[in-house]
């Protein structure tokens, strides 16, 4: 095992001025999954559970949201939200059992809410209820995406190092590529943040600055408006 005394951010940063691998890159379509934004892990003015890490995280996510729309491609938001006994949390709900635990996050309950500041086009997005870490574990996701024909998976929310690493690992196994725009994504320690955005941009997932992500997205609406 390599030993370093630098931080994880620091070992990020050098990857992210010198990759050691190339990337997937961008397909022809791409859906949107954002990843638990609920209150229960937005609102730290409101729940011990709640973390924030670039400050316009939620900002950026509405803009990447508004692209796809346009694009008439899908746009995907989970949130997690479990019975009253939280039986339905399985072994993941055993290791505590207090108000901020996992498995007390109930159905209607505030900390399952999405958080205000999101534009979610109920008519338009697809929003599922999960009980595991990641996005595509028995949702109808892998069907939306075979459906839409998609080769490409936008990744936002949180955490990094849990609910987001999850459905990155899920979907590069279910063959696509797998984009993390980096300030749409969040943890509650930069440690954890930074090692696991190094680990998936080493292995998973191209991991982006939000910026190139939306260029691209403006590239594609260009490219349509001239079709039509």
């Amino acid at each position: 095992m390599q030993e370093s005394d630098e931080t994880a951010r620091q070992i990020y940063l050098k990857l992210k001025a010198n990759p050691s691998r190339a990337r997937f890159g961008f397909g022809s379509k791409a859906v949107l999954v954002n990843v638990d934004p609920q209150k229960a892990y937005t609102r730290p003015d409101l729940f011990n559970t709640a973390y924030t890490t670039h400050p316009d995280q939620l900002e950026f996510t509405n803009q990447l949201a508004n692209r796809f729309r346009r694009l008439s491609w899908p746009v995907v938001w989970t949130h997690v939200a479990y019975k009253e006994s939280g039986e339905d949390c399985g072994i993941w709900g055993t290791r505590s059992n207090t108000v901020d635990s996992l498995q007390n996050i109930g159905y209607e309950s505030e900390r399952s809410e999405f958080d205000d500041r999101l534009h979610i086009d109920k008519e338009k997005d697809t929003i599922y209820t999960k009980k595991m870490p990641s996005a595509f574990f028995e949702t109808q996701l892998q069907s939306l995406c075979v459906w839409h024909r998609v080769d490409t998976v936008v990744v936002t929310g949180g955490s990094t190092s849990g609910c987001i690493r999850a459905t990155v690992v899920d979907s590069l196994s279910r063959g696509y590529r797998t984009i993390v725009p980096e300030e749409c994504v969040a943890d509650k320690h930069e440690s954890y943040h930074y090692a696991n955005l190094t680990d998936m941009a080493i292995k998973y997932a191209d991991v982006l600055d939000v910026a190139e992500v939306l260029s691209w997205l403006d590239a594609q609406l260009v490219d349509l408006e001239s079709a039509s």
